[in-house]
């Protein structure tokens, strides 16, 4: 047996406990309990997460998994007979309840597993996957993570790819979990994973660089439009683009005509139209790279990356983007593992600083939804932290979402060894899977 294992059944165990405990009270308040004695918790037939079959039709018809857009969110304004409106202060807070109600029902480790967005390969120990089949169902109902994002070794043509994504989808639903982020890099230009590749069919967007060139936002919307249009059709429901970075260091290779230009107020203006244009056609924007990837000469694939702005020039420049995307709405922002050692005083990534992801980003910005990081597994956190030690640095930190840690099973781990110690609380668990919940619950179509 691994360690993970040991340590999962060890959590189910005590758990168990808790419920024969609870089922001897029932035994001695009165008679009617004999039957419960049948149904008490084993931990060795049940995976991590419970399947609660008997109760998908309740929960269903409760709302808890509706999928409903935001136009279709109860509490809207009803019309009265006299032609105004009347907010119905119940369902007003139905939203809030869903996420609540839903929240109550997961256990801590299925809290956890939300906070994960992995390769598939990371999910199912495969060597490379272009399939989602029994290795699949199994691996997700053991580790229902919150997202999966895909590759193009993942992505062979039109039909595999809607195959794998609906299979995948329809084991979380047998699991009884929240439906998964399905994510991919598709940018236009360079990092185009579909739009690449002939066989799709896609229209393949050029780089950002010579749309910002052009100066015309609508072609920036309708380059965002047309990736979301296909990346929908084929499953996906996130994209981690587009690329909010100002490109204010000449030398900069990482991100170079990836970005829009060196005009912050353009940068800021062109992001937004593409964002716009992703989310018209049902699929989540990523802005990225938080504070600025635009503004070092290193690669963070590589290993330390830094600019040495102060955080006064970085309001001026390389975050007009993000604050506007803040002050439009926009539902998710990746932190990149750039220092910023003139702000913070030290050579912590961003991901992991909770000055630049609490103080900065969240208090001083106003930003209140989710911070996903870049890969976990790039030289700037790899070569420094284990695991365990960056995911839950980034949780402390204030993010939401772990990206592709180097070891995803250490790194669960060590969130759950976080907790059991009080380095980390639930509440701060809660707080981020709140934030998941809000944004699955309520999809942008």
């Amino acid at each position: 047996m691994t360690s993970d294992s040991r340590k999962i059944r060890h959590r189910r165990q005590k758990r168990s406990a808790v419920w024969i405990l609870l089922v001897g009270l029932l035994l001695i308040a009165g008679s009617g309990g004999i039957w419960l004695l049948s149904g008490v918790y084993k931990p060795e037939e049940v995976p991590l997460v419970e399947k609660k079959q008997e109760d998908a039709e309740q929960t269903e018809a409760a709302g808890v998994f509706d999928g409903s857009s935001r136009e279709e969110l109860p509490g809207a304004a009803e019309q009265t007979d006299a032609g105004g409106t009347e907010t119905n202060a119940v369902s007003e807070k139905l939203p809030e309840e869903k996420i609540e109600a839903c929240l109550a029902d997961m256990t801590t480790e299925e809290k956890v597993l939300q906070l994960f967005m992995i390769t598939p390969e990371a999910l199912t120990g495969a060597m490379s996957v272009t399939a989602a089949e029994d290795r699949t169902r199994e691996a997700i109902l053991r580790y229902p993570v919150g997202g999966i994002i895909y590759f193009a070794g993942n992505l062979k043509n039109p039909e595999q790819v809607r195959s794998m994504l609906e299979n995948t989808r329809s084991y979380y639903e047998e699991a009884g979990c929240m439906p998964p982020f399905l994510g991919v890099d598709e940018e236009g230009g360079r990092v185009a994973r579909i739009g690449s590749q002939p066989v799709f069919g896609a229209e393949h967007i050029e780089d950002m660089r010579s749309i910002g060139d052009r100066q015309d936002a609508e072609e920036a919307r309708r380059a965002g439009n047309v990736i979301g249009t296909y990346l929908s059709e084929l499953g996906f429901s996130l994209d981690f683009a587009p690329v909010a970075d100002v490109l204010t260091e000449p030398d900069n290779q990482v991100i170079g005509r990836r970005s829009y230009g060196t005009d912050p107020e353009l940068v800021a203006e062109f992001s937004i139209e593409t964002a716009k244009g992703l989310e018209e056609a049902g699929v989540w924007p990523v802005l990225k790279h938080y504070p600025g990837h635009g503004a070092t000469r290193e690669d963070s694939h590589d290993g330390y990356a830094y600019t040495g702005k102060t955080l006064e020039e970085l309001l001026e420049a390389e975050l007009v983007p993000f604050q506007r995307g803040i002050d439009e709405g926009i539902h998710f922002i990746m932190a990149a593992h750039i220092s910023v050692p003139s702000v913070t005083g030290d050579q912590v990534p961003c991901t992991l600083s909770p000055y630049m992801i609490t103080d900065v980003l969240r208090e001083t910005m106003g930003y209140d939804e989710i911070v996903v990081t870049d890969a976990m597994n790039m030289g700037a956190i790899r070569q420094q932290y284990s695991s365990g030690e960056a995911s839950v640095l980034a949780l402390q930190a204030g993010v939401d979402l772990l990206l592709m840690p180097a070891d995803f099973h250490s790194a669960f781990e060590g969130v759950l060894d976080a907790l059991e110690t009080g380095i980390l609380t639930e509440d701060r668990i809660d707080e981020s899977v709140r934030r998941i919940l809000r944004v699955k619950l309520y999809p942008p179509n």
